[in-house]
């Protein structure tokens, strides 16, 4: 299958890149930064320029064209503004929705957080982000596509152990980045997680088994 990871620089999307890329699966990552280009090919994905942004939705649906899936990856990430928050987060997430629907894309995965709600309340940057974000899945639920939302815990760098909790409440917790991207890449070959929205943290149940459990 062919996969357009928007955000494609990210730390999750180089690492799901590299998951798909070995499996056979083709990769094509949005970048914004052309400097970036060198490290997502070797993750093993093809480099599309696009940002995602400021690009135009018909730029955007060219770029994913010939996709059999999208996964949003993509975020104003730390250190941004609340402007920022709502321009990528919730932005780009619709931007691709549009894209998708235009490329005839039907599969979407967008990468949230625990706690998005497009309800939180308080002015700080962070509950901008998690309004961003829940708006952004809320869109997501309400496009017609073959969606799935996963709401990683607090995000670690240390080594994937393989076994996670998901499920669609669980407790708060800590999830390695390597993690998250193996259950992306599992999720995308299980029909069973359309139309899903989860929650995940590090765990005791080997990825697969926890994928298929959805």
């Amino acid at each position: 299958m062919r996969v357009a990871i928007a955000g494609g620089h990210g730390q999750i999307a180089l690492r799901l890149a590299k998951i798909l890329s070995q499996r056979g699966d083709e990769v094509v990552a949005l970048i914004r930064n052309p400097n970036h280009a060198d490290d997502v090919r070797r993750a093993g994905a093809e480099p599309a320029v696009v940002d995602l942004e400021h690009a135009s939705m018909d730029e955007v649906a060219q770029a994913i064209a010939s996709s059999g899936a999208v996964v949003f990856s993509a975020g104003a990430g730390p250190g941004s503004g609340s402007e920022r928050k709502e321009t990528m987060d919730y932005g780009g997430a619709v931007k691709l929705i549009a894209a998708a629907k235009q490329a005839g894309i039907r599969r979407y995965l967008i990468v949230s957080s625990m706690g998005a709600n497009p309800d939180a309340p308080g002015d700080d940057t962070f509950s901008v982000y998690l309004r961003a974000k829940g708006r952004a899945d809320d869109a997501v639920r309400a496009s017609g596509l073959d969606w799935t939302v996963v709401r990683p815990g607090g995000l670690t760098n240390d080594a994937g152990r393989g076994r996670v909790t998901l499920g669609e409440s669980v407790p708060r917790g800590r999830v390695t980045r390597d993690d998250v991207a193996a259950v992306l890449a599992a999720a995308l070959d299980s029909p069973n997680t359309t139309g899903k929205t989860v929650e995940l943290v590090g765990g005791e149940t080997p990825i697969a088994d926890a994928v298929a459990a959805i």
